[in-house]
C-alpha cells in the first residue's frame, strides 16, 4: 500500500495542511499510519474521505452533518442519507427564498433613491432606520 504525507494529501485535495489537521482533531479523518517519528501517512481511503468532506461542504453540509453522513455511509443507511439530503435541500430553498426577498427589497429601495439630495430624504437610509423591514 502506498501512503503519502500530510502535505501531499493537502496539496492533492486542495486544502491547507491546517484543515487536514483540524479534520483529524475533530475525528473526521485519521492517518492510515503514524510513523515512529510521529509523521502522519495517508492512503487512498483518506484521500477519498477528504474529497467526500470537501464535496459535502460545497453542498452546504456542516462538518457535524458530514460526520453523520459518513456514519450513515458506513452503515449503508441510504434512506437516512436521502433524508439528510432532503433536509439540506429544504434549507437551501428557504435561504434562496429569503435572498430573493432581500434582492427585491434592495431593488425597490434603489429604484426609489435618486442618488442625490439630502441624506434625510434618502429612501434607503430611511428604510434602514425604520423598525419594520423594508
Amino acid at each position: 500500500m502506498t501512503t503519502i504525507s500530510i502535505g501531499q494529501l493537502a496539496k492533492r485535495s486542495g486544502v491547507p495542511i491546517d484543515t487536514v489537521r483540524h479534520y483529524e482533531r475533530i475525528g473526521l479523518l485519521k492517518p492510515t499510519v503514524r510513523l515512529a517519528s510521529g509523521y502522519r501517512r495517508y492512503g487512498e481511503a483518506e484521500q477519498k474521505r477528504l474529497r467526500f468532506i470537501r464535496r459535502g461542504k460545497s453542498l452546504g453540509f456542516t462538518l457535524e452533518e458530514i460526520q453523520e453522513l459518513l456514519s450513515l455511509s458506513a452503515h449503508r443507511n441510504v434512506a437516512q442519507v436521502r433524508q439528510a439530503a432532503k433536509a439540506r435541500l429544504a434549507d437551501v430553498e428557504r435561504r434562496i427564498t429569503e435572498l430573493a426577498r432581500v434582492r427585491d427589497s434592495l431593488r425597490t429601495l434603489i429604484a426609489a433613491c435618486p442618488g442625490h439630495g439630502r441624506a434625510e430624504d434618502c429612501p434607503i437610509l430611511n428604510a434602514l432606520s425604520q423598525e419594520s423591514t423594508p
